[in-house]
């Protein structure tokens, strides 16, 4: 009966932990999402300051995609996008 007794006892510690941990994880999220949020609309902000003064947001969102690739992929890409234009007679 002891043993039993110290099965369902480790049983509910485990339950216990496992309950806190998840708890920390939802919560640990829960704050992420907030800051991604809060981060959001600090960018949508910047983009706005840009557009008042008069710079092309769109120009600047494809800037930054492009400064993200690797150099070697963006001149892959630019090179395919040149050939499809000139085909297209638009070069």
């Amino acid at each position: 009966m002891a043993t039993s007794a110290a099965a369902l006892n480790d049983d509910a510690t485990t339950h216990s932990f496992a309950k806190d941990q998840l708890k920390a994880i939802i919560e640990r999220i829960e704050r992420l999402e907030e800051e991604k949020k809060t981060i959001s609309d600090d960018i949508k902000d910047v983009y706005g300051e840009a557009k008042g003064n008069g710079y092309d947001v769109k120009a600047l969102r494809t800037i930054i995609r492009m400064r993200k690739q690797d150099a070697n992929e963006r001149a892959e890409q630019e090179t395919i996008l040149e050939t499809y234009l000139q085909a297209l007679g638009m070069l």
